[in-house]
């Protein structure tokens, strides 16, 4: 089934019920950038091509479908009073998790330059919604001073996964940054040309920020390497893409 969202692009009902998969369309875009931290360089134009993304992160209702369904491990936090409602986003899941559960429903984990052409449009926006810092309006994020939640925002924690309208992308893909950190599927490494610490490859890479990142991490472009086996995260999520046919 294929419908229109509130935004610009199409979506497509996609293998997990209530969280269909938005049209990210193939061409030009803006990759790294030049102004921040070495692991983000270098700014460059890259072509890519199109694939749909999960319009919000992989909720914990969802996720317990998948694990009645395959005998999968749970959720680490499945059963906390907060983090483990149906509405919010899993947490509490590793790597190998997320990556089982987006195979399990024929689809993948993005890799970071999906991540970022869904997360800043064409032109390498600082956030999904444009260049205006973040707000409570937009987005589910901590203290200035890391890595504390608040409640300004109307969350101590997680957020519900369709929250924050305001805060969503050109073509409609909510909480891109904030709320939970996202798995991509790629090992950590420098950029080719960049100049960040060298890899030893046992980490993949996290995206967006979350509930209590400080403004600092809470870009389309900030890299966080991490241990694709550490399941205890409370804010650590992810969400799925497929790529469209040729």
């Amino acid at each position: 089934m294929i419908a229109v969202t509130s935004g610009s692009a199409m979506a497509e009902s996609g293998p997990i019920a209530g969280n269909p998969l938005i049209e990210i369309i193939a061409g030009a875009f803006v990759f790294g950038r030049d102004d921040g931290p070495d692991n983000e360089r270098p700014r460059r134009v890259l072509e890519g091509s199109a694939f749909g993304i999960n319009r919000t992160e992989i909720t914990n209702v969802q996720y317990r479908r998948f694990v009645h369904g395959t005998g999968h491990r749970t959720a680490f936090y499945a059963n906390h009073p907060m983090l483990g409602l149906d509405d919010r986003p899993v947490v509490g899941v590793s790597w190998g998790d997320a990556d089982a559960f987006c195979r399990y429903h024929g689809l993948d984990l993005p890799s970071e330059q999906q991540y970022e052409r869904a997360a800043r449009g064409t032109d390498g926006g600082a956030f999904p919604w444009g260049a205006a810092p973040p707000d409570t309006t937009r987005a589910n994020f901590g203290a200035d001073a890391c890595c504390s939640g608040d409640v300004s925002d109307g969350y101590f924690m997680t957020a519900p996964a369709d929250s924050f309208a305001n805060g969503a992308s050109r073509e409609g893909v909510l909480n891109l940054v904030g709320n939970v950190w996202e798995w991509t599927r790629d090992v950590y490494a420098p950029y080719e040309g960049g100049l960040g610490a060298k890899s030893d490859r046992r980490y993949r890479v996290l995206r967006g920020g979350s509930w209590n990142s400080d403004p600092a991490h809470l870009t389309t472009t900030y890299r966080l390497a991490y241990d694709p086996e550490f399941r205890f995260s409370a804010n650590g999520g992810f969400r799925c893409i497929r790529f469209a046919p040729p």
